[in-house]
């Protein structure tokens, strides 16, 4: 499926522009209330001192922006994204036609509510297949998101000067981290550019709030 979808993906560039919040929001598989903490300066030994406790997180509220370009254009939206250990929501909202997209997601269950209905499915992958004919590697995102990659697969890191994550590739694709923000002591993603093919996908988090045990 994934050595697949470069091909999939070039006969798709020419869909309605609904496709897009659909693929957004999938992707990307909350109204936080803390904004990134002031600028401070990253030292060496941060990345490694937080593993522990970034690979424990598996509750978070993020707010943000996301933009999506292939080489038919590009569009952009807010994104509100709830994560919880068993469940998720998550919103775009914004100009991609339909106005606001919702995407629920329980063991089991997947619910998306847009401009065009109401759609139901086990999994965000299999709600991808039955809507747009292919899907895309939604549990890596969880990972992604964090600057982590997806365990047990095969992946390759580049690292920079203070030994941050710099740029992942995985499943085909490369995700750059460009930016990074502390909040509950915590070092996390900012901005970060995923790339697949002709497709580009960029993130940039206003409000983060991860909820962990300190």
């Amino acid at each position: 499926m994934i050595r697949s979808l470069s091909l999939r993906l070039r006969h798709r560039c020419t869909a309605p522009r609904a496709w897009l919040s659909l693929l957004l929001i999938v992707m990307l598989a909350g109204c936080a209330s803390q904004t990134p903490g002031p600028d401070q300066a990253r030292e060496r030994g941060d990345w490694d001192a937080q593993a522990e406790r970034l690979q424990a997180l598996d509750a978070w509220s993020l707010a943000g922006k996301v933009g999506l370009r292939t080489n038919e254009g590009s569009e952009s939206a807010n994104i509100d994204w709830q994560q919880r250990p068993d469940t998720y929501r998550i919103l775009i909202s914004g100009p991609f036609g339909a106005g606001r997209t919702l995407l629920k997601g329980a063991p089991g269950k997947v619910t998306l509510a847009n401009g065009e209905g109401r759609f139901n499915a086990e999994t965000p992958e299999a709600l991808m297949e039955q809507q747009l004919g292919w899907s895309l590697p939604i549990s890596a995102l969880d990972y992604w998101i964090r600057g982590l990659p997806t365990p047990n697969a095969s992946e390759r890191t580049e690292y920079d000067d203070l030994n941050f994550p710099q740029r992942l590739r995985q499943f085909g694709w490369t995700i750059e981290y460009r930016d990074w923000t502390h909040a509950d002591e915590l070092w996390l993603p900012r901005r970060l550019v995923m790339t697949y093919g002709e497709l580009r996908a960029t993130l940039v988090v206003t409000q983060w709030e991860p909820m962990t045990d300190s």
